[in-house]
């Protein structure tokens, strides 16, 4: 059996078959801009269609990104005295340390003043404790204004060598680490509060992702993240986002996305580029079509539905969420109808034309090849 066709005048199948009359009050009014296509011209045209379907979405966003080292892990070496660097261990950037090695040893005048203002306090505190109470708590006091300067300058008396040794204080690390700045070289002198050396903690990244700003409504704290980049063929890094930017750049459009990853083995290293895959939560279930279905004349979406065989009518949508090629239609299309995804910018051409040319009865593209459509009277095949 074929598709239906339809003459103005009476006439005879393939089979010699009467076609039967149909008139105005019996046909169905065709919707607006509707079109009629042959089997031939379908497949001419390589028309496909799929049915919509109710299901739910779980976006995903892909975006550039870049590994940058985790600011919560950064640490800086800057003694609160002044003095001078004797000796600089930790002498190389990129240098690896574990916590508590020494990073330089170093000299300071006011500092050995405040270590032996100290002894000499607290030496005449206990030698006076027995026959001058009140000069042993004058001693105290100056033994224990001595102590508070070197703690106010984060140095506890272990730290600092006995007579003897030179009166040196060791700096050491603070957490297994690695230099990622060195600021002065052996034999410099530096002033209070100066960096010397700068140290990152690179068992933990940042992998920062500049997501398009018309992408934020998909993506959320703490959902899924995959990232990889070329420089580490065939490994991929999973985490999930923990922090998004509240400020979307100006010049690019895009917003800054945080994910944090463990590095343990230090292969993610700051600097690195690649690309992160965003997946968000899964959303109620909509009706879903094809992206390839949904045509975008930048003020309007239209999706042409099959309402029968061979006719293609065409239909405004409103558009949700999108996840790959999957986009949800929120209103204009049900489920289970038939939608268009290829050749359907052809259609909704032919579509637009019937709309142009209203005074005319609608019918098949392609002039004289294609019978045509009568909606007030005619004649149509059927077995």
């Amino acid at each position: 059996m074929g598709l239906p066709d339809t003459s103005p005048v009476p006439k005879k199948d393939s089979m010699g078959m009467d076609y039967l009359p149909v008139y105005a009050d019996e046909a169905p009014a065709p919707e607006p801009g509707a079109v009629l296509l042959s089997p031939e011209k379908i497949q001419r045209l390589g028309v496909r269609t799929e049915v919509a379907v109710r299901e739910s979405l779980a976006t995903r966003v892909r975006a550039s990104a870049t590994v940058a080292v985790d600011e919560t892990r950064e640490f800086a070496v800057a003694p609160r005295f002044e003095g001078w660097v004797e000796t600089l261990h930790a002498n190389q950037t990129g240098m690896a340390v574990r916590r508590g090695d020494a990073l330089a040893t170093v000299y300071s005048p006011e500092l050995v003043a405040a270590q032996q203002e100290f002894r000499v306090a607290d030496e005449a505190a206990a030698r006076l404790a027995g026959s001058d109470p009140a000069g042993a708590e004058t001693m105290r006091r100056l033994r224990d204004a001595a102590l508070a300067r070197l703690r106010n300058w984060e140095v506890s008396g272990a730290g600092v060598a006995r007579p003897g040794s030179g009166a040196r204080l060791v700096l050491s690390a603070p957490a297994d680490a690695v230099v990622v700045e060195k600021r002065v070289v052996q034999g410099e002198r530096f002033e209070p509060g100066q960096t010397i050396l700068r140290l990152a903690d690179l068992s933990s990244v940042w992998v920062v992702a500049q997501v398009p700003a018309s992408a934020l409504a998909d993506i959320a704290v703490g959902d899924a993240a995959r990232f990889a980049t070329p420089s580490l063929p065939g490994q991929d890094f999973e985490g999930e986002v923990d922090f998004i930017q509240p400020l979307v750049d100006v010049g690019s459009r895009t917003l800054g996305v945080r994910i944090a990853l463990e590095n343990p083995e230090g292969r993610l290293r700051p600097g690195l580029f690649g690309d992160v895959e965003l997946v968000g939560r899964a959303t109620t279930p909509v009706v879903v079509v094809d992206r390839s279905a949904v045509i975008d004349s930048g003020t309007r979406q239209v999706v042409l539905v099959q309402t029968a065989p061979g006719r293609f009518t065409p239909r405004e949508v409103r558009l949700g969420s999108r996840a790959g090629d999957r986009v949800a239609v929120l209103s204009g299309v049900s489920a289970g109808e038939t939608v268009v995804v290829s050749a359907n910018f052809l259609i909704d051409a032919e579509s637009n034309l019937r709309a142009a040319l209203g005074g005319m009865a609608p019918g098949e593209a392609g002039g004289p090849e294609a019978p045509a459509e009568d909606p007030h009277a005619g004649h149509t095949g059927g077995h």
